[in-house]
């Protein structure tokens, strides 16, 4: 938009001075391939407008935003930075020793849109990059103070979400339109963990990179993978035949998947072993074979395919029964961070007071876990979601071994609500009747008004997973169905409904959550539970009698042999 440019380069002299406006406006280009610029940038309506003016109209988050969004536009209309890449050597005299120590960096001598914005960096910055103040020769320098740092060869950083990004462009892999969708699969696959903003691969991505790599290394290859975007892009663009690069694509890659096929398990899982040796079996501190089992003594550890993903097991199974996961939590006879012994992915936390059985977390095959004793079939509880095996302490260990434990009282039969950890996680229980907690709180905390709620709403049908938790946020009364029970409007996770009973009846797009009236509501769940959706009310309304001297007519059946009964019921009542 020009106008915009224009008034972007008005508030530039205004503001910071003539010389910060440069000779020509500022034009921008998409270096990505195929990429589809739909809109204009985000910008203020009005670039006079400055954060200051506008602070004390906002929230505290949509100021930041604002003053982002500002500063970012202005700047990419100011003048460049000149910038000089310097070297200072340095004579130091120390008693009889002269010393010559050496600084580099960059001298900013006009610093142009850096006055108004810089970019934060996802790495440290180099000696190279640093900012050295001006300097000429002969400048005596002040001793301010002496640090003696020692610095090692580290492996270059792991990528953050920009960094991948900016690297797939380099490399011609994906456009635009995907990049997005491509690290949103990473994390929702579980792939990937992000840590201070950086992708940290988990073993599921180790392990089907392994496999991707052994047996289709051609697919993903760099190349191979930007000259099919490259086709890809000239398929959008009509100068080529969808159906014969599918063709094309799909002869080879069957081939691939026929010679993969004939393989074995174990081929398959001895190659992971090689490519992941070091990752699945890390050098032990004795010197000794990391596949060597510690347990058996003659066995040898390998990967191993369960139920519930990979593991590492001993190839003299079932005699021996040792596993664990992939990665060991930490080495043989190494002090883990919070006190305690880690040894074989054990994790000695202390003695129980009352029975004075040791209390040791573990990481098993399906994830973390706290255990009291030993034996055949010692207890144990799983940990709860965010907690680690590191950061346990003895107290919480105990009161999760303690669960399930009681609450409150039922408010109508009497009988306790328990609170625990199963298989799908935390729950609170009445009799037969389970509810799942929600992720805001806790186990081991959770109080009685909040577990009842949690329970009634389950037993009353409102607790369903379908439909979000309602009751955290219950719905709009619409009053009595003709038929007994009340009728509320709710807002779900697949839009609003109509609950009545059991009965959940969504609204459709035409009608409005906020206008929907009792009649309306009335026809939408008499039509769910005809159609077989949801179980009606317990009360049904009384049975309409004849009219004297007429039949009353046999309710219509959908199978043929259902419809004979009805009307030979019909006949005999006549």
């Amino acid at each position: 938009d020009g106008s915009a440019i224009t008034a972007a380069r008005r508030v530039i002299g205004k503001e910071f001075g003539d010389n910060y406006v440069p000779d020509a406006p500022r034009k921008y280009t998409v270096k990505a391939k195929n990429a589809q610029e739909a809109h204009e940038a985000i910008r203020p309506t009005d670039l006079g407008r400055l954060p200051a003016m506008v602070t004390r109209h906002l929230e505290p988050e949509q100021a930041k935003l604002y003053e982002l969004i500002w500063k970012r536009t202005i700047a990419s209309q100011m003048e460049s930075a000149s910038m000089e890449r310097t070297t200072v050597d340095i004579a130091a005299q120390v008693g009889a020793r002269a010393l010559e120590l050496r600084a580099t960096g960059q001298v900013v001598l006009f610093d142009g849109f850096l006055t108004l914005y810089q970019e934060s960096r996802d790495d440290e910055e180099d000696e190279d990059s640093k900012k050295l103040p001006q300097m000429k020769a002969g400048d005596p320098l002040e001793k301010r103070a002496i640090a003696a740092d020692q610095h090692f060869t580290e492996p270059p950083p792991r990528f953050s979400e920009a960094s991948l990004v900016k690297r797939m462009e380099e490399l011609g892999i994906g456009r635009p339109s995907t990049y997005a969708a491509t690290l949103a699969t990473l994390r929702d696959r579980e792939y990937v963990r992000i840590e201070k903003k950086r992708l940290v691969p988990e073993d599921k991505g180790m392990l089907v990179t392994a496999f991707l790599e052994s047996f289709f290394k051609r697919y993903v290859e760099f190349d191979f993978t930007a000259s099919l975007e490259e086709k890809l892009d000239l398929v959008s663009s009509g100068d080529v035949d969808w159906k014969v690069l599918l063709r094309e694509f799909w002869d080879e890659f069957t081939k691939a998947i026929g010679e993969t096929k004939e393989l074995r398990v174990g081929d398959v899982l001895e190659a992971l072993n090689g490519i992941l040796g070091q990752h699945v079996f890390p050098q032990r501190a004795d010197g000794g074979d990391p596949r060597s089992c510690q347990v058996c003594g003659t066995g040898t550890l390998s990967l191993k395919l369960g139920k519930f993903g990979a593991f590492v097991g001993c190839s003299n199974y079932p005699e021996c029964r040792f596993t664990r996961p992939l990665t060991a939590s930490a080495a043989d006879g190494e002090a883990s961070a919070e006190g305690g012994q880690a040894v074989n992915g054990v994790r000695i936390l202390g003695k129980d007071p009352v029975t004075d059985l040791e209390v040791t977390a573990r990481d098993g095959r399906f994830g973390p876990y706290i255990q009291l004793g030993e034996g055949e079939k010692p207890k144990r509880s799983s940990l709860p979601k965010g907690e680690t095996v590191g950061s346990l302490t003895l107290e919480k260990a105990l009161a999760l071994l303690a669960l399930p434990r009681e609450v409150a009282k039922h408010p109508t039969s009497g009988e306790p609500i328990l609170a625990g950890i199963g298989r799908y996680g935390p729950y609170v229980q009445h009799g037969k009747t389970y509810a799942n907690i929600d992720k805001e709180d806790d186990i081991l905390e959770i109080g009685a008004n909040r577990a009842i709620d949690l329970i009634v709403a389950k037993e009353s049908g409102a607790g369903g997973r379908r439909f979000g938790n309602a009751a955290a946020t219950p719905g709009r009364e619409l009053g009595e169905h003709p038929q007994g029970g009340k009728m509320e409007v709710r807002a779900g996770k697949y839009g609003p409904y109509v609950a009545w009973g059991k009965v959940y009846a969504t609204l459709p797009k035409t009608m409005a959550q906020e206008s929907i009236t009792a009649e309306q509501a009335i026809e939408l769940v008499n039509a769910k539970a005809a159609a077989g959706g949801g179980t009606k009310s317990k009360t049904k309304a009384p049975a309409k009698k004849p009219a004297a001297g007429k039949k009353a007519p046999a309710k219509a059946k959908s199978a043929k042999a259902k419809s004979a009964k009805a009307s030979k019921a019909g006949a005999v009542e006549g």
